[in-house]
């Protein structure tokens, strides 16, 4: 999985010089290197800048970003501090671009909407704090769709960002910019956040590493209402499952602002020793159940469940019992249900920017439907939806072996549909179905969602024209870690996919 960057640097001291590849290490690796002092901090900004000088102008992955001369100071003083025997956390020095919807101090902020385009935080959302305090050199933003909502990244203040298989193609979204900068190695981990696949599916996209973690592992504090973000979570996205483990383990944590925050950390994931040790394992004897596309239930493109397959058969050569089943609820109404939320949060979110002319007519014609449609729902339809869902989750928790069911994970595609034409908004249509939403295509990432269950987002394999596919492998809530070995387990299994584009 190395690239074959040329961003590489000699460093030499009182021992003979080591030429070190830079961008070609992963972000475990390049923490080590910067901690053994095999590369100094400078030369690490100074060699992803030079890659997203090289990559960016097509791909549009990074917005907002800094200028060379600030950051390669600060990276100076992470040099100075190294040299005195002070390191801030795993991440000293690493370049980190924060998704466009996070709130970032002193560094404009845009959501992906007009409304926002001289938007600059005096505070930094939750995660980013972590992210800084773990030693990371903020240098920009990465690309989201307007207000995050749907899966093509595309906005009226950046633009689009495209695939890097296929500059045609979209990314994905609503992490696109951040799955784009990790495969094309512009940055060496990422924070994406996922409310209906946001990073799972342009982790899928991309050739890359997403993680969604179970409810509450990764608190979020928006101020104002903590209890409307009961299907929003943040999270961590790399090229490598190690790397992900580790970003996760600084993103989670009980925090005093956050109701609905899990108490403790995950001290498993601490250290990139611990991690390697708690991703130790193989999928030998691990049950997996194979939802496919449910009955028909989900519109597939041909191949994307042949693709899935081929990678479930990889982890049967690794020892795993893969067992095609299905849900024991009714998907319509678990789908309305969905919308009923769904509608409801837009609508609180996004319903006083509508009722002003000036505001209403910058917004995307998806936040206008949800809110629309949000603000005509009764406290009977909310009710419904929300006894709807506590079914589901009893239900699909019930499949666990940690409840008595059968298995240990559940697998989906992570999308429906291979990468369609970045020019198109979203696909009208699939497999000969007629899509009724500008998001149902990617209905098969709502599952684990809804129940609040740890999600990984692996690379499957390709498309006959080269475009990228991924699986979601979820678990039993909490079982973050376990996933997580699993899916490590499974990354021995395709090195021959070169995760992580050169």
């Amino acid at each position: 999985m190395s690239s074959n960057s040329c961003d590489s640097f000699a460093h030499g001291s009182s021992w003979h010089a080591v030429v070190v590849n830079i961008t070609g290490l992963d972000a475990t690796e390049l923490s080590g290197a910067i901690h053994d002092r095999s590369v100094s901090c400078r030369e690490v900004m100074s060699a992803y800048l030079d890659r997203i000088d090289a990559r960016n102008d097509v791909l549009n992955a990074i917005v907002s970003l800094r200028d060379r001369d600030e950051l390669l100071t600060e990276s100076a003083v992470c040099d100075d501090q190294l040299d005195r025997g002070i390191s801030r956390g795993w991440m000293h020095g690493f370049p980190h671009a924060v998704k466009d919807l996070a709130e970032t101090k002193g560094l404009l902020t845009t959501k992906g909407s007009p409304l926002l385009k001289e938007f600059i935080p005096d505070f930094d959302a939750l995660h980013v704090e972590r992210i800084r305090s773990a030693g990371a050199i903020i240098i920009g933003k990465t690309n989201v769709p307007e207000f995050g909502l749907g899966s093509h990244t595309f906005n009226p203040v950046f633009g689009a960002t495209v695939n890097p298989y296929d500059s045609t193609k979209v990314a994905g979204g609503s992490s696109g910019g951040a799955a784009v900068a990790l495969a094309t190695r512009m940055l060496p981990v990422a924070d994406g956040s996922d409310f209906m696949g946001s990073l799972r599916n342009p982790a899928g996209w991309c050739n890359v590493v997403g993680f969604r973690p179970s409810f509450g592992r990764v608190p979020l504090h928006y101020g104002g209402d903590s209890y409307s973000t009961l299907c929003a979570t943040d999270g961590p996205m790399g090229r490598r499952v190690i790397d992900v483990a580790m970003l996760l383990g600084t993103q989670a944590g009980w925090d005093v602002r956050v109701p609905t925050a899990l108490p403790g950390t995950l001290d498993e994931l601490a250290s990139p020793e611990s991690c390697r040790k708690h991703l130790q394992g193989s999928l030998s004897g691990v049950r997996i159940g194979w939802l496919r596309d449910l009955g028909g239930h989900l519109a597939t493109e041909p191949g994307i469940l042949e693709t899935c397959e081929r990678a479930l058969h990889r982890m049967e050569g690794d020892g795993a019992v893969v067992v095609p089943t299905s849900l024991n609820v009714d998907l319509d109404a678990l789908w309305t249900s969905w919308l009923h939320n769904r509608h409801a949060y837009n609508a609180a979110k996004y319903g006083a920017l509508l009722k002003r002319e000036a505001t209403a007519a910058q917004i995307k014609e998806e936040v206008r439907w949800e809110a629309e449609l949000g603000v005509s729902l009764t406290a009977l339809d909310l009710q419904l939806a929300a006894t709807t869902r506590t079914a589901f989750f009893e239900q699909i928790v019930s499949m666990f072996a940690t409840a008595g069911g059968e298995f240990d994970l559940l697998a989906l595609p992570t999308a429906q549909v291979w990468p369609f034409d970045v020019e198109q908004r979203w696909p009208a249509e699939v497999g000969g179905r007629a899509m009724d939403t500008y998001h149902r295509w990617m209905e098969c990432t709502l599952y684990a969602t809804y129940a609040g269950l740890p999600a990984i987002s692996m690379p499957a394999g390709f498309s006959s024209a080269g475009l990228p596919a991924g699986i979601q492998l979820f678990g039993a809530p909490l079982a973050d870690v376990d996933v997580l070995r699993y899916a490590s387990s499974y990354e021995r299994l395709i090195d021959d996919f070169s995760v992580g584009m050169a």
